[in-house]
């Protein structure tokens, strides 16, 4: 998010694993910081996949400071802090 003018810029990782996805070093925007991650569960719950956020996405939100939103065929989740820790001041990418 600009830290100016409020505006969102949403930016692709780079393609993850099977199960996996790297967000650890996310591109930067001048003048903006990291406010949140993105990512999907596609794997059906109706196979016996879980929708919601897993353990691992848990510790990687509470590690980045930054809320972890996940789609998944059963829903929306969040995890991780309620928001950006430490406010929208200090690093460009993901707070210190």
């Amino acid at each position: 998010m600009d830290t100016t003018t409020g505006q969102i810029t949403l930016l692709r990782a780079p393609p993850g694993g099977q199960n996996t996805l790297d967000l650890r070093n996310p591109s930067l925007v001048a003048g903006s910081v990291v406010v949140a991650t993105f990512h999907t569960h596609p794997n059906p719950t109706a196979e016996g996949f879980f929708g919601g956020p897993s353990g691992f996405d848990q510790l990687s939100a509470d590690a980045l400071g930054v809320p972890c939103l996940i789609r998944a065929d059963d829903g929306d989740y969040t995890t991780g802090p309620e928001r950006r820790r430490g406010g929208l001041k200090g690093n460009p990418g993901f707070p210190a």
